[in-house]
């Protein structure tokens, strides 16, 4: 065995989604990182459709550029197209999305990585954790190379015990090309780690020239683009010219996928056919979900074609969406078309549907199992209850999708990184930001399913809407040290004019009115004020149209958050036992004792714990605070 002649802060296990934010965030904090990669040519792959954003996601995507992240930069820079879904509804559930040219994506990642500070990346793949008492402080590799440091954060994706199913064929893989981590999930276990397993699925890639797309309908992306990041002079070179109205307009990114190829490609809607549903039903006993082959419990919200065609069978046909793969590639994405059906089915299938009566598959569609662990053995930091330094983040804490992976990552690495300076978690709250559900969901209710982000999570949406995380979180990303003090001070004067503007609608008469009860109007815009200001930023207009006819929603959920704020923060002292509550119904104190809430907001909010639950651990908690001698805080 060879111990590495290096020590470092933190250890990151994985370059995937998670892998990158948490090794940028913690090198970005001062700390030396070490992200360790099975394949250094695979940095920030996109496994599945190489697209980012969309309901609920997007919104995790702004919260994650507004703290310092580096996802929506990195989509910025290589989108094909970019979507703003939802405007027919209310802002709060606007979502942006944009389909990236996958290589560009990727590769724009690992020169990241490669040419940030305080960040070295190596390839290995870890095979153990190495322990030291109650703490982990190390990994070990396959070559035989131990790696030493003061945390570790675990972001493995797909890739723990992996096994990829096609038809009756199965072999070890997190996907396909990528040999699965066999030994992991033993060191998981050794420590008392429970482990479950989980599926996920992808569809066939298919040869672009080979489609027709005469028979579809085109989707173009929209225009102004809807990009990610609130940050644009970290990316644009402003190019200002002026325009008939008298407005300044941005060039797109200089070097961007969209700077190179003049504007925005399309994608395209087609649908299934009767032959699609006559295909899965003839062939449903080849598909290992139904002949019992995987053990991995699937993703309800993405549903295969196979399970398409069983659960809505009164379906003429769904929906498919083909979206390209790149600049360079002629190879298709065949949204909404996940199967593990044998391939010789699945060549069938696809000239089943309309347009794709040619079509030649240059990939067939997979499933994927592999293990996970159980989150609710996380604290809200992301660290692991068993052992002290251990994080995880990603899929292996039983998510699906890019974007949850992405938000985890960089809280892991943000909170590895203060570990290591021996300063105080970050921990968001529900009310703070769609992070703050996603990993109080996780810890607190866990999950047996991949688990997805969706706007209907967030109690508090309203406040929470993907057009205002810079307002919301960029403060905390100064804080911790990944948002600089320039782009903050961006953030200050925006907020300065918003609340300016706003005063002076308030303020401002319009014969019996004042203008912010005439923007209130249903169908006035505040382009059509009789007295607005022309030289505001077209943000700035945006956030002031949403607060003033919104006023009466937002108002009423601030309101909420602050007669629930005392209780929810709430600490739990680590003295409680649980078993000492006699008066606690059984169920509530096993989900206690496993779950070890840390506040008494999220002991509320487990699953069968009730209302009376939490009043008797609040009056145990004053008794005890009495006992010891020690202040409580009134409840």
């Amino acid at each position: 065995m060879f111990s590495y002649p290096k020590y470092y802060d933190v250890i990151v296990v994985g370059a995937g989604h998670a892998g990158v934010e948490a090794a940028l965030a913690s090198s970005r904090m001062g700390c030396s990182t070490l992200m360790l990669a099975m394949n250094l040519d695979a940095i920030g792959q996109m496994s599945c459709n190489p697209a980012i954003g969309g309901l609920g996601k997007g919104h995790l995507v702004r919260e994650i550029d507004a703290l310092g992240g580096e996802m929506g930069k990195a989509t910025d820079m290589t989108g094909l197209q970019f979507r703003m879904l939802n405007k027919r509804k209310g802002p709060s559930v606007w979502a942006p999305r944009a389909q990236c040219d996958k290589k560009a994506y990727q590769f724009r990642l690992k020169w990241v990585c490669e040419t940030t500070e305080n960040l070295e990346i190596q390839q290995g793949e870890a095979c153990d954790l190495i322990k030291k008492g109650e703490q982990i402080c190390g990994v070990e590799t396959k070559l035989g190379v131990r790696y030493v440091g003061k945390a570790v954060v675990l972001t493995t994706g797909t890739f723990l015990r992996g096994l990829i199913h096609l038809g009756d064929a199965k072999q070890p893989g997190g996907r396909f090309g990528d040999a699965a981590s066999a030994t992991i999930s033993g060191s998981l276990q050794a420590i008392g780690l429970r482990l479950g397993r989980l599926k996920t699925g992808t569809p066939p890639r298919l040869l672009g020239r080979s489609v027709n797309f005469e028979k579809m309908e085109a989707q173009a992306g929209d225009e102004p683009v809807p990009y990610f990041s609130f940050w644009r002079d970290d990316l644009f070179h402003m190019e200002h010219r002026v325009n008939g109205s008298g407005e300044c307009c941005d060039t797109y990114p200089s070097g961007s996928v969209l700077d190179k190829i003049g504007g925005q490609l399309p994608c395209y809607l087609t649908f299934t056919t009767d032959r699609t549903a006559e295909l899965v039903r003839a062939n449903l006993h080849k598909s290992p979900m139904y002949s019992g082959g995987i053990e991995g419990i699937g993703p309800r919200y993405c549903p295969s074609i196979e399970d398409k065609v069983v659960r809505f069978s009164e379906k003429d046909r769904h929906q498919v969406f083909l979206e390209p793969e790149g600049i360079h590639t002629n190879e298709i994405y065949v949204n909404g078309l996940s199967t593990s059906l044998p391939f010789e089915v699945q060549i069938e299938l696809v000239r089943s549907i309309i347009g794709c009566e040619r079509a030649e598959i240059m990939r067939p569609g997979y499933a994927v199992e592999y293990d996970f662990v159980f989150p609710t053995q996380l604290l809200p930091s992301l660290e692991t209850k068993a052992c002290r330094n251990l994080f995880l983040a990603g899929q292996i804490n039983g998510t699906s999708g890019y974007e949850e992976a992405g938000a985890q990552g960089l809280l892991a690495g943000v909170n590895a990184a203060r570990r290591v300076h021996d300063r105080d978690p970050i921990m968001l709250r529900r009310d703070e930001a769609y992070i703050g559900v996603l990993i109080d969901d996780l810890t607190t209710k866990g999950t047996m399913e991949p688990y997805r982000m969706f706007t209907s999570r967030a109690e508090h949406r309203m406040l929470l809407r993907q057009d205002n995380a810079d307002l919301r979180l960029s403060k905390k990303g100064n804080e911790i040290g990944l948002v600089s003090k320039r782009n903050f001070d961006f953030v200050l004067h925006k907020k300065s004019a918003i609340e300016r503007e706003i005063a002076r609608l308030a303020r401002m008469r319009h014969g019996t009115c004042s203008l912010a009860q005439v923007l209130r109007r249903p169908g006035v815009a505040y382009a059509q004020l009789p007295s607005r200001n022309d030289e505001l930023n077209p943000d700035v207009i945006n956030q002031v149209e949403i607060a003033v006819k919104y006023s009466g929603y937002i108002d009423r959920q601030e309101d909420e958050i602050e007669k629930h704020r005392t209780i929810e923060g709430k600490h739990i002292p680590d003295w409680i036992d649980y078993n000492l509550i006699r008066s606690l119904r059984t169920e509530a104190r096993q989900k206690l004792s496993a779950i070890r809430p840390t506040t008494i907001g999220q002991a509320s909010r487990i699953p069968g714990v009730s209302p009376a639950d939490i009043s008797l651990i609040i009056v145990w908690m004053k008794r005890g605070c009495a006992r010891r001698g020690s202040s409580c805080e009134t409840i």
